[in-house]
């Protein structure tokens, strides 16, 4: 099997029942075109999702790059459509987009088309659930995971939220234009794909000790695309078109992924949150923000490196039960309320409705952990060493510490202690909690 391979499954229209789980498993994604000229073929694809008046969303980086070479193949099709180009380079993912965008959606449109990345693909699968209309995505960099997932990562009210919207109907990537991408947003997908490290490992570790839903052969299709990506990295950071189409269908195999087991786990876990927390204090107090998988990268070496310390030691179960007994969550709400501003108010309803800090759950978990300790050693062992990653990274432009986006060495330690809180989900924040280790 190979990435190839793995997405002709997740995209048979009836799914598939899984070898491992028994589930059957549906990626969402109906179509799909990575090859050289594809956005010529955007005008047949509409006529198939019977799209017909199609509402166009660009920002001008991603006009310039790809939108009006669209826009032109639409017109010489005979088409009408509606074209807005949001007035920025790199708008930011939250209300005042999503606003924007309905606004200047005509009722008369039928279908959507995003021209760009993040921002504009969360953006336009929100209006298109909205209007309960197709949506195609026009990729202008294999920059993220998000292509093909079923939701938005949006900024709401300044907590950094996952919402329910749609996943597309047909994925477009042309080879000249993500070979043709800057650099960085080419390393912010690799550094997207290499996060799936981090998120696969702790898949398996929740599933040890919570008993947690676990598919190992959507996993085994995550590990596959990550390990093509890996492999022709370098040259996709250098334009090769080949290495460029294997980065974008690692990314789809990672969204679909996601749609398939029901949940995030197969590509989002630990990293992903100390990025949401970087993002969150950006939007709080100005602090420096980089691009999402620049900051997942950074953030799996950071986690990596952890794991691989917790591996060197043996669980203290009365360490661990007095730290939790002395654990004061008045104090801790207090601090995230310091660090994070308001959006720390709907961390703290989080809590109040998952009880993570539970003692008597904490108990249980506990037990398990110290009994199951060599099964979750095994899986860290699993994950690259910290050289190995780190190595990596640099051939790829990717930053290796915190000065290198912008913050210092105590706000990526800040943000590392705030993710547990993020969502009810097990990661290692939460495993160090338990452990009496989170310091």
């Amino acid at each position: 099997m190979n990435t190839k391979n793995d997405l002709e499954s997740l995209m048979l229209p009836e799914g598939f029942v899984c070898p491992s789980c028994g589930r059957r498993h549906t990626g969402g994604l109906g179509r799909l075109d990575i090859s050289d000229g594809a956005i010529k073929h955007i005008p047949s694809i509409l006529k198939e999702l019977g799209g017909k008046e199609p509402f166009v969303l660009c920002d001008l980086n991603t006009y310039d790059a790809a939108g009006k070479d669209i826009c032109r193949i639409l017109t010489d099709a005979g088409l009408n459509f509606h074209l807005h180009v949001v007035d920025q380079r790199m708008p930011k993912p939250d209300e005042r987009i999503v606003g924007e965008a309905l606004m200047y959606c005509p009722t008369g449109a039928d279908s959507v088309i995003g021209v760009g990345g993040g921002v504009i693909n969360d953006t336009c699968k929100i209006i298109s659930a909205a209007k309960k209309c197709p949506y195609i995505i026009a990729a202008t960099a294999p920059s993220m995971d998000g292509f093909a997932s079923a939701t938005s990562s949006m900024d709401r009210s300044g907590l950094k939220v996952s919402l329910p919207s749609k996943c597309a109907d047909a994925v477009v990537g042309d080879l000249g234009i993500l070979a043709g991408a800057p650099a960085k947003l080419i390393s912010s997908g690799v550094g997207d794909m290499i996060a799936k490290y981090t998120s696969i490992a702790e898949w398996k570790i929740s599933h040890i000790i919570n008993e947690e839903y676990f598919c190992p052969h959507i996993a085994g299709m995550v590990t596959r695309a990550l390990d093509e990506c890996v492999s022709g990295a370098e040259k996709a950071i250098h334009g090769d078109k080949d290495a460029c189409g294997n980065v974008m269908r690692g990314l789809l195999v990672a969204g679909m992924a996601m749609n398939a087991a029901g949940c995030s786990r197969p590509a989002s876990g630990m990293e992903h949150y100390i990025s949401h927390i970087i993002d969150m204090r950006s939007l709080a107090f100005g602090t420096p923000a980089e691009l999402h998988g620049i900051q997942c990268a950074l953030a799996t070496l950071v986690t990596v490196r952890s794991y691989k310390k917790l591996a060197g030691i043996t669980p203290d179960r009365e360490k661990a039960l007095a730290y939790v007994s002395s654990f004061d969550p008045d104090k801790w709400s207090a601090h995230l309320r310091e660090k994070l501003g308001a959006g720390a108010e709907a961390m703290i309803a989080g809590e109040a409705r998952e009880h993570k800090y539970d003692k008597e759950k904490h108990r249980s978990r506990l037990e398990r952990i110290i009994a199951r300790w060599n099964e979750i050693k095994a899986v860290i062992d699993e994950m690259p060493s910290p050289d190995e990653l780190e190595s990596l990274m640099r051939r790829t432009g990717l930053p290796v510490t915190p000065m290198e986006i912008g913050i210092s060495d105590d706000d990526l330690h800040e943000a590392f202690i705030m993710a547990k809180d993020m969502r009810d989900k097990y990661v290692l924040g939460r495993l160090l909690w338990d452990l009496g280790l989170m310091a």
